[in-house]
């Protein structure tokens, strides 16, 4: 029976385990694969039913979050919704072992630049991608590397988006000055301390910068004006949004009160563990809405309106 009782309780957290990779095998599907680096990376592509070859399309990369996979960042975000109702293009990459490798600097870091590099270049040659707009947005660990991407790729990225990012490398290491625009979602009560400092999670001992000062710096990055208005969205959300930046690369940040490590309007992530998951607002139709109004621009090269109104060149 003793022994019977140590086989249990042994064999109940690799049975845990089986369970949980089993589980990640059977909805971590792709449709898609490149070799870049010499590796084989994989991706989840989307193309709308109202595609038109002979128009040119925008392109929406989306990063899923440390441990996590492109399938669940797609029925996480919805992008495909809104890719439907409006007519772009969305893929999400798959990081190297479920991972994107931000932690350090380095040849590892720089696969990843690669494999994105890769992967645009591989859809562009398939699909009729409009280098003006293509988009880089991500989640958690994958709204880390939405920051790496506008330090290494900001001649191909036109915008982006972090939600809940989880930035690992410090502003040093961006060495790239052209002003990217960004829109930032964040909670008070995230994993990642809205506060900066140490993580909660005891099983992430990294450390993380303010996020209001961290987006302070990329506004002084994009040599916006100093002054940042701040606007009561609804009752849990505020947004802090530096204006008049160079080559009008508008920098936003939406606060969710007591908003925990979330998508928000998004699928919920288990709140016993991530916290809670605002419906006040949806960042996938927030960030689609910003990144329109933000193509690829020349430098010094303004957005004009057109006398109705609409974006002009």
């Amino acid at each position: 029976m003793i022994i019977g009782a140590v086989v249990v309780l042994v064999g109940l957290p690799v049975l845990i385990v089986l369970v949980v990779l089993l589980t990640v095998a059977l909805l971590n599907h792709t449709n898609g694969t490149i070799v870049s680096s010499g590796e084989t990376r994989e991706y989840l592509l989307y193309v709308p039913p109202t595609y038109d070859r002979d128009r040119p399309t925008p392109l929406v990369i989306s990063f899923h979050g440390a441990a996590a996979w492109p399938a669940q960042q797609q029925n996480m975000t919805h992008w495909n919704r809104l890719a439907d109702e409006f007519g772009f293009i969305v893929v999400y990459p798959a990081g190297r072992g479920r991972i994107w490798r931000v932690g350090h600097p380095g040849p590892a870091l720089m696969g990843d630049v690669r494999f994105v590099a890769d992967l645009i270049d591989t859809l562009t040659s398939r699909y009729s991608i409009d280098p003006a707009r293509v988009y880089a947005n991500g989640f958690s660990l994958g709204g880390a590397m939405t920051f790496v991407l506008s330090c290494t790729l900001s001649d191909r990225i036109a915008a982006v988006g972090t939600i809940s990012a989880a930035q690992t490398l410090p502003w040093s290491w961006c060495t790239d000055t052209r002003p990217v625009p960004l829109i930032n979602f964040h909670g008070t009560a995230d994993l990642v301390p809205y506060g900066g400092g140490p993580s909660p999670d005891p099983f992430n001992p990294l450390t993380f910068p303010p996020v209001r000062e961290w987006t302070a710096n990329w506004a002084r990055r994009n040599r916006c004006a100093a002054a940042a208005a701040e606007v009561v969205v609804t009752s849990d959300v505020t947004s802090l949004e530096y204006r008049n930046c160079a080559n009008d690369a508008a920098v936003l940040l939406y606060t969710i009160q007591g908003g925990g490590h979330a998508w928000p309007g998004g699928k919920p992530l288990p709140r016993w563990f991530f916290g809670r998951t605002t419906n006040s607002i949806d960042a996938t139709r927030l960030t689609w809405a910003f990144f329109a109004a933000h193509p690829l621009r020349p430098p010094n090269q303004r957005l004009k309106l057109t006398p109705r109104g609409t974006l002009g060149k």
